[in-house]
């Protein structure tokens, strides 16, 4: 008998790892690049030779299609995906929900993962209860990049009290995004209508001092911000005609003058919103984005049924980016 049940229970696990690497490990087939769900607000990381990408999950709810006011999203947790390769990809599942912090009540908006000394912070828009009941930018921690992620501080890092501008007050602080410059320094910058920037501590737990506005032409919301050679640059979701496109300035110092260089790409298919993520990866630069072209299941793609995408990105001598045109081929099999 017992060595029935143990023939059965080896059955069991034998089964259950075939049936978790079929569910996943996928190749890239083109855009979108994830084809079993709705994916929004593409962040990517890249840590020893794995580029991580985390995403937010579009979900489809009776009535979707008919909401307004923020209700057509529908993102309950935060997904991961990574390669070596850029052509075979695994699926790691929910990595961090907004409920994961106590205070956090839904809305896994838009967020960006880093590294720093063998940890991994998770900067991201939550919606916050009493007695913030607005947007916030919180920040979870984990000792690996697939998680588990858990709260770091035990509130929300930025809340709509310290950054006011006007009608857009709920929705102010969303769309978190980290670099650390030449110097050390640590920075976040964030925003709906409003550009903002501010100096971390070196615990990148807390802010310190004051919290800055860019002035960008168009701006909407999405910032992102890199670095190549001599050149800093913050990408962003601008106004198009009734959409977003991807728009960026350049800077010499994250202190700026920071000098708009116009549109990156244009409006994404069948989508309002677009989100840009860039990085480098064994030796190619990347742009990450979404637009809403996937039908999954006979539901089709929405404002709130987006689908992740991925370019390869081109710099000019000038430091310039050219411009990225959108594609169903993506970077499948190059």
């Amino acid at each position: 008998m017992k060595k029935l049940a143990l023939w059965i229970c080896t059955l069991l696990l034998l089964v259950g790892c075939t049936q978790k690497e079929e569910k996943t490990t996928f190749q890239n087939s083109g855009n979108p690049l994830i084809k079993n769900k709705f994916t929004a607000d593409p962040a990517p990381l890249v840590h020893e030779g794995t580029l991580y990408l985390y995403v937010g999950h579009d979900e489809y709810y009776a009535g979707q299609d008919s909401a307004s006011g923020g209700r057509e999203f529908n993102i309950t947790e935060w997904l991961c995906y990574s390669t070596k390769d850029m052509q075979t990809w695994n699926d790691h599942g929910s990595v961090l929900k907004p409920t994961d912090f106590e205070w956090g009540i839904g809305e896994a908006w838009a967020s960006q993962v880093i590294e720093h000394e063998g940890r991994f912070y998770y900067y991201t828009t939550v919606q916050a209860g009493e007695p913030y009941n607005s947007k916030v930018i919180g920040v979870a921690v984990s000792d690996s990049p697939t998680g588990p992620f858990t709260d770091a501080i035990g509130k929300p890092l930025i809340t709509d009290d310290m950054t006011s501008n006007g009608p857009r007050g709920w929705w102010n602080d969303i769309d978190p995004t980290f670099i650390m410059d030449e110097e050390g320094q640590a920075w976040l910058c964030w925003g709906n209508g409003t550009c903002f920037l501010a100096r971390l501590k070196p615990n990148l737990t807390e802010l310190e001092g004051e919290i800055e506005v860019v002035d960008l032409p168009l701006f909407v919301e999405g910032p992102w911000l890199h670095k190549k050679d001599d050149l800093y640059y913050l990408t962003y979701a601008s106004m198009g005609e009734g959409r977003e496109t991807i728009s960026y300035a350049t800077a010499p110092s994250m202190e700026g003058p920071w000098s708009p260089q116009g549109k990156l790409t244009g409006m994404a298919e069948n989508s309002f919103t677009i989100h840009p993520g860039i990085a480098e990866f064994n030796g190619k630069w990347y742009l990450f984005y979404h637009n809403a072209t996937l039908t999954l299941e006979g539901i089709e793609g929405a404002i709130g049924r987006r689908s992740v995408c991925v370019e390869e990105l081109h710099y000019n001598p000038d430091g310039t980016m050219q411009f990225v045109e959108q594609t169903t081929k993506g970077v499948a099999g190059i």
